[in-house]
């Protein structure tokens, strides 16, 4: 299968790992700064090889009619712009989170994926750590019985190098803040583990280390779910001195399970009423992860190219990657109207947040 890359920054080097891992044939690389694309090709050997480089993703699209599948792994703010022209051309898609910046572009990528009969995956690459898939079969089982509520808790740090590194990293055009950019991936397991639904969030924000940064470095939230369960969110990029857990926790009236690590790649608390001849193995489980991304891309984009041979939804598809969005966005509004706010979001984007915490 041909394959394309947009965006040659800081996740490229997991897209291009999965690509290679599954065997696509890579075509075609897409970065703004050239230097980028030699340094990524460098690294992986590939600096002469028949790939192309463009710095228009356009191009790249409109001179290469044999590639199935695209990546995009830009800056956040521009996911949606080039998720829209992809499909149109009829370009099966990954999009790296978040997919969009508004509840707009995110209903309008499902439209149009929809229209012209591609398939788009939100680049979630957690739902595929082994803990977490043994998790989701569990809740599958019924294994927990009633849910009675559950968590994430993200604990990292991101310091001023890492945003200096990149300029539109903090911003409410191009970025968000801590919840949007390092939490959402646990922000997706915590609401598709709890039942997805959702009739109302409460959040809070804060500003309280990042002043050179527009958006926030600590969100907090309760979430409502509509099968009665509730929800709490914790996410911060100011833990000291560096990254210190993803927790997600998950209690039923019948079982009780905790994975953590540094990205819910361990299980760490495994419990239940009925008898599972796995349950001891399960309990031992921990996947070793080279970095806080975990090993997921490769196994997304196993999914990915099997569901577009195959002609079936991949497991993080336009909606999944809808319904993170729409959470940390409930958050956001939240926290700008100081009241809770119920689901689902007609339309916010994260431009509306613009000057929040310009007081602080």
């Amino acid at each position: 299968m041909k394959y394309a890359l947009i965006g040659c920054g800081r996740i490229a080097v997991n897209h291009i790992l999965a690509a290679l891992d599954n065997k696509l044939e890579i075509v075609a690389v897409c970065d703004i700064d050239e230097t980028q694309i030699e340094k990524l090709l460098v690294k992986y050997n590939l600096q002469n090889s028949n790939i192309k480089r463009y710095v228009n993703y356009k191009k790249l699209v409109d001179e290469n009619d044999d590639i199935e599948l695209i990546s995009i792994a830009t800056e956040s703010g521009v996911h949606a712009e080039i998720a829209k022209y992809c499909i149109k051309n009829k370009k099966n898609i990954i999009i790296e989170k978040p997919m969009a910046m508004s509840i707009k572009d995110a209903n309008e990528i499902i439209r149009l994926s929809d229209e012209f009969h591609v398939k788009v995956s939100a680049c979630h690459q957690n739902r595929f750590n082994l803990a977490v898939q043994e998790l989701r079969r569990a809740l599958e089982k019924g294994r927990f019985g009633k849910l009675s509520h559950g968590s994430i808790n993200v604990r990292w740090n991101r310091n001023q190098d890492y945003y200096e590194q990149a300029k539109w990293r903090g911003t409410w055009q191009s970025d968000g803040g801590a919840l949007m950019n390092q939490c959402i991936h646990g922000i997706d397991l915590l609401r598709w583990m709890m039942g997805d639904e959702i009739d109302e969030v409460y959040g809070q924000t804060r500003q309280q280390f990042h002043h050179y940064l527009e958006a926030e470095d600590i969100g907090m939230a309760l979430v409502k779910f509509k099968n009665g369960a509730i929800g709490t969110i914790e996410g911060t990029t100011n833990v000291y001195p560096k990254n210190l857990e993803e927790t997600l926790y998950v209690f039923g009236e019948n079982g009780t399970c905790k994975l953590g690590g540094k990205s819910c790649n361990a299980i760490e608390a495994w419990d239940f009423k009925d008898d599972d001849p796995n349950d001891k193995e399960f309990k031992q489980l921990y996947e070793q992860t080279v970095n806080v991304y975990g090993n997921g891309h490769g196994r997304l984009f196993a999914n990915m190219i099997d569901c577009i041979e195959n002609d079936k939804q991949p497991l993080v598809d336009a909606r999944a990657g809808k319904r993170a969005l729409e959470l940390v966005l409930a958050i956001y509004k939240s926290q700008k109207e100081q009241k809770p706010v119920k689901l689902p979001l007609d339309d916010f984007s994260s431009l509306d947040m613009v000057g929040e915490f310009k007081n602080e």
